[in-house]
């Protein structure tokens, strides 16, 4: 062992998709690196999840967002892995008891990005035009924008969403910034402003997952990049006290300048007709209470109607 890693063959659980591969593999190569293991010490392992079973319906339908770690999460309890990589956003608010967060790789560009053959933004849409995502929040964003176009239900990876483009399915639709980035998709980037399209919370960080254990802290330590793991903790309170899942559509974005601390929310109706958008700002040291507080006021502002 490269300097004893008591934990034998680490290993990590991940989904199956090109870009949950990529992410997964980054993780492996920063671990292999950082702890000078040798690269037979750490493997990855595909989980299947639900989420992945079910490409042709909406997440909102059959479950929202645990849908893509709830396998992985019972991999990790029962020890067939030692840790997992997700998507932040896909990851639930609530963590099953004994499971941690410790590590959020530095964050890449948190943006939507608009993706046509045809046009280069929303505002060159021609009127009616169809536009597909399985986004509730993009969704509800657009419809807030532009409620003449129609929006169709598209899921699947990047590929199959392009095909759908070409096939003429809709002329349009959205792919996170970052994991076009991941991917290597640098041609396909065409970002859209935070004060367009509010991200989903999380958006562009990956974290990891795993039983509490020092010894694993210490490997994943060097991973961590505290300053996207603050933002990403007060993202996730916003978010936590809206109880959100992906029924309701939501936007929140943290952001860091100097010691000061500025934090973004809305909640809009799913058809676009309402939302309910506001900045906070105050001390850095107090992101994650400014979260806390910013999803307070944006639920009682919205009232039982929006949820």
């Amino acid at each position: 062992m490269g300097n004893g890693n008591s934990l034998g063959k680490l290993i990590i659980g991940t989904r199956g998709s090109p870009l949950a591969l990529a992410q997964a593999n980054e993780v492996r190569n920063k671990i292999l690196s950082f702890n000078n293991l040798d690269p037979d010490e750490v493997d990855i392992e595909v989980i299947k999840t639900s989420g992945d079973k079910f490409l042709n319906t909406s997440l909102s339908k059959i479950g929202g967002k645990g849908l893509f770690t709830k396998e992985i999460q019972q991999a990790l309890i029962e020890k067939r892995i030692h840790i997992a990589v997700h998507s932040m956003k896909d990851v639930e608010t609530e963590l099953p008891e004994k499971l941690v967060i410790s590590t959020i790789l530095k964050r890449e560009d948190v943006r939507d990005s608009f993706i046509s053959r045809k046009y280069s933004s929303i505002a060159e849409l021609p009127l009616g035009s169809v536009v597909g995502t399985s986004s509730l929040r993009r969704k509800a964003q657009l419809l807030n924008k532009r409620n003449d176009l129609e929006v169709v239900e598209f899921r699947g990876n990047v590929q199959k969403r392009l095909e759908k483009l070409d096939n003429n399915v809709a002329v349009a639709t959205f792919l996170a910034t970052a994991g076009l980035n991941r991917l290597g998709l640098e041609e396909l980037i065409n970002p859209i402003s935070t004060n367009e399209m509010l991200p989903a919370v999380a958006q562009g960080a990956v974290g990891i997952e795993h039983l509490y254990s020092e010894k694993t802290e210490e490997i994943l330590a060097p991973l961590n990049d505290s300053v996207s793991k603050k933002r990403v903790e007060a993202e996730r309170a916003f978010l936590r006290e809206l109880d959100g899942s992906c029924r309701t559509p939501i936007g929140g974005l943290a952001l860091k300048n100097n010691d000061e601390f500025k934090f973004m929310g809305e909640i809009i109706s799913a058809d676009g007709k309402e939302k309910i958008h506001k900045v906070w700002q105050g001390d850095w040291s107090m992101a994650e209470e400014i979260g806390r507080e910013a999803g307070r006021e944006i639920k009682s502002k919205g009232g039982k109607n929006f949820f």
